[in-house]
């Protein structure tokens, strides 16, 4: 019995050891596993594709697309574009015939208005109220047409002649522009007339002009500072 219970114990132990062993086997296959697979051991020779991109934001500065991202900018001024040459001639052009068509139906009414009380043929308030609206309508819509011919004819000759740049030609006559202009819009407006009455009319355009330069001169005001015409 003795002898039988020593060799059970025998086979026990070598039973042991030997499921030690494969266990250490098995902890060390494991082991090699892990360490290849973090090295990429696995995957030699197989087509992983392209690699990833950098994502790192060392080359961008967050700066330039705020305020999308919500980063601030440096405090640093605004310029507005200005434009060295004014107004277009279009533009221009525009300005200056609604504002002179505006005057002369204003203008043109106000006499229509003084005309059709003076000359109404009765006193009665209809015949009265009728020849007052028609003596403004007459006199105020032939007014405002004339000054609104007027005005596109001088912006298109003012922006001809300094298109043409003739203040480099006249020396200290200055300014010249409006000069010119006046003058060739009041004989072109008459130029049908005949040559006498179209010069009387550019003169009248000339001294217009010489008369507020000299206006502007005395009182201090920069001349061509309103905008409007050569006002």
């Amino acid at each position: 019995t003795s002898a039988a219970t020593k060799h059970l114990d025998r086979e026990n132990s070598q039973g042991d050891s030997e499921l030690r062993s494969e266990n250490r086997k098995t902890a060390v296959k494991m082991s090699d596993i892990n360490d290849s697979s973090n090295s990429g051991g696995r995957f030699q020779g197989m087509d992983a594709g392209a690699p990833l991109p950098d994502l790192s934001l060392k080359g961008i500065q967050l700066s330039t697309i705020a305020p999308a991202l919500g980063v601030p900018r440096k405090a640093q001024p605004d310029y507005l574009d200005y434009d060295t040459g004014g107004r277009g001639i279009v533009v221009t052009m525009f300005a200056n015939a609604g504002l002179s068509y505006t005057l002369g139906i204003v203008g043109g009414g106000l006499y229509g208005l003084r005309e059709g009380l003076a000359n109404t043929p009765s006193s009665r308030f209809k015949v009265k109220l009728n020849s007052v609206l028609n003596h403004c309508g007459r006199h105020g819509s032939r007014a405002g047409n004339v000054f609104g011919v007027l005005s596109i004819m001088y912006s298109l000759y003012e922006w001809q002649a300094d298109k043409l740049e003739i203040d480099q030609y006249t020396g200290p006559i200055q300014p010249v522009a409006p000069a010119l202009a006046a003058f060739m819009t009041g004989a072109t407006f008459k130029s049908q007339a005949g040559p006498r009455v179209a010069s009387l009319a550019g003169t009248i355009g000339l001294g217009a002009v010489g008369v507020t330069y000299a206006a502007y001169s005395v009182l201090g005001v920069p001349y061509g500072s309103k905008g409007y015409l050569f006002f």
